[in-house]
């Protein structure tokens, strides 16, 4: 059983060892295999401006301990992606509030994707999307992302508002989106995945995100 475990600044310490694995596969996804030479540095692991005391990971483990995917929330009323790098993709305007929160480096490990859909481990880190935003009082995520995901994502019960127009970008044609956390979203993703109980360890309890 593939579960999410949540990590916060708060019991980072606790399991560093998974942090560290997880920046080195980073790394390996966004540098070795996609070429992001913007987040490149002298070492194996990849980390950028968001990567602080206000981020919240969501990593995916097997019941090995073997990281399989994972995802990424900061807060909007701080320096996020979207503000900083691609506020065009919100016409200028992206959502800010206490209760929105920014979802940044979903990835399922290589070897467990599936050619032409959703792989059972990609169901996994949504859930743990929808799961996690609820737990810590979210009302919405915002999401910089490649263009097939508002048809995949409104495909499991998500509402989602395109925030402006696709941009045609090097790294393919990427839309920025604004998503309703709500429990009916969360309950369709997990009987889309046949996912019957919640799936994050460590669930931290609500936040303002500031």
């Amino acid at each position: 059983m593939v579960r999410i475990q949540v990590i916060t600044w708060e019991n980072r310490k606790k399991h560093r060892r998974i942090l560290e694995r997880y920046f080195r596969i980073r790394h390996e996804i966004y540098v070795d295999k996609r070429q992001w030479r913007a987040v490149a540095r002298p070492i194996n692991i990849e980390m950028d401006a968001y990567d602080n005391q206000r981020a919240i990971y969501l990593i995916a483990l097997d019941d090995t301990g073997k990281i399989v995917g994972g995802s990424r929330f900061g807060p909007t009323l701080h320096p996020h992606l979207l503000a900083d790098v691609f506020p065009s993709l919100a016409r200028g305007n992206p959502p800010r509030a206490a209760d929105i929160v920014e979802w940044t480096r979903f990835f399922v490990s290589p070897a467990l994707r599936v050619r032409g859909r959703s792989s059972p481990v990609a169901g996994i880190v949504l859930c743990g999307v929808m799961e996690v935003a609820c737990k810590i009082g979210m009302r919405k995520i915002t999401v910089v992302c490649e263009s097939f995901w508002p048809k995949r994502l409104r495909a499991l019960g998500w509402s989602v508002i395109e925030l402006g127009d696709v941009l045609d970008h090097p790294d393919g044609d990427i839309v920025a989106l604004q998503i309703d956390i709500t429990a009916e979203a969360l309950s369709s993703t997990r009987k889309a995945y046949g996912i019957k109980e919640p799936i994050a360890i460590d669930m931290p309890g609500p936040t303002d995100a500031a």
